[in-house]
């Protein structure tokens, strides 16, 4: 009954819009549907889908620095229904409406150098905010790139490329289960967002302009300060590596390392905010030892990065020992080369 009535509000709502976008919007009713649509399409989300244009009200961002999922190229759109705004955060993912779609493709190429030269999508993931929660949902497109199907129990698709670095690559690619899904969105009992932070988005996106003030002027969001906080690009030499290796881990590891979330009993905490040397390993004794430590006794041992079990599980892509354990299948060199970097920039006394 709950569901019904916010549906009926919601598409009052949305039919009331002044937001002034191309296209016909999505569907609110599709979305708020008990049961998820078997086509990607059904959402409406795309104007023309194979291009991925977005339909009205859909809006392309991205993330300053984005999680390393095997070399995949990202393209993200957020949906948010009628007029309806996110609330505001400094810290956490905003507080997004009922009827919010957060959309997650997930393409390759055939040359990783030349990423958009033969460029195909392989998934996509919807986190919407249902009347009762957020619901995680994958979904796997077909070969022509035309339409996904939901894919509730995921699915691993062989795929062979030339990597970034130049080097022949065949991976065996995991779309996660739905149930993956919720592990690395848990927050306590429930599922959030995880990329759409204020500190995330400050940078200018795909229009070219800075996305909180793009988001502020379309409408989507209230409450935005005039010096609203940001990570700094890992990729920029130029910045201290400290802050970098940082950055890479709070968009890559804090997700589950964190107080509520799924890694919390590590007593590992790699968020930006985290403040406490010691939950964010520098000197720490792990919780459990065993082969995820491979004899090494410190989580981060300054000056050392071989005695560090964060460099070690970083290192590995043996299951049961690499970190993160989900989402990814090959090592992630460059990260692991600035986390070994900042782990011997420390100095042993600390």
């Amino acid at each position: 009954m709950i569901a019904r009535f916010v549906l009926a509000v919601l598409l009052l709502v949305s039919a009331c819009s002044g937001r002034t976008d191309e296209a016909a919007p999505p569907s609110l009713e599709t979305i708020l549907n008990d049961t998820p649509a078997k086509a990607l399409s059904d959402y409406g989300l795309f104007a023309d889908q194979a291009r991925a244009q977005p339909s009205k009200g859909v809006v392309t961002y991205d993330l300053i620095n984005p999680l390393f999922s095997d070399h995949a190229i990202k393209h993200r759109f957020v949906f948010v229904p009628g007029d309806q705004k996110a609330k505001y955060s400094s810290t956490g993912a905003f507080e997004f409406p009922v009827g919010t779609v957060l959309v997650k493709t997930f393409s390759f190429a055939p040359d990783m150098r030349a990423p958009e030269t033969g460029q195909y999508k392989v998934e996509t993931r919807l986190l919407i905010h249902k009347a009762d929660g957020w619901a995680a949902f994958p979904y796997v497109w077909n070969a022509a790139g035309t339409e996904a199907v939901y894919a509730p129990a995921g699915k691993q698709v062989d795929l062979d490329m030339i990597d970034p670095a130049g080097t022949p690559l065949s991976i065996r690619y995991a779309v996660p289960n739905k149930n993956q899904c919720k592990t690395c969105h848990q927050s306590g009992d429930a599922v959030l967002p995880i990329g759409p932070k204020a500190r995330n988005l400050n940078h200018d996106g795909p229009a070219g302009i800075n996305q909180l003030a793009d988001w502020q002027r379309r409408g989507m969001i209230d409450g935005v300060p005039v010096h609203p906080p940001v990570v700094p690009a890992v990729w920029d030499t130029s910045l201290p590596v400290e802050s970098r290796a940082r950055a890479y881990l709070d968009i890559n590891c804090a997700h589950c390392h964190k107080a509520d979330g799924s890694a919390s009993n590590s007593g590992l905490w790699l968020g930006w905010t985290e403040s406490d040397p010691v939950k964010i390993g520098l000197g720490k004794h792990p919780t459990a030892a065993g082969r995820g430590s491979g004899g090494r006794i410190m989580v981060v041992e300054p000056g050392q990065p071989d005695q560090s079990i964060l460099v070690f599980r970083m290192a590995s892509d043996e299951a049961g020992i690499a970190m993160p354990e989900l989402g990814r299948s090959v090592i992630d060199e460059d990260g692991l080369a600035l986390v070994r970097e900042w782990i011997e920039s420390l100095d042993v006394q600390e």
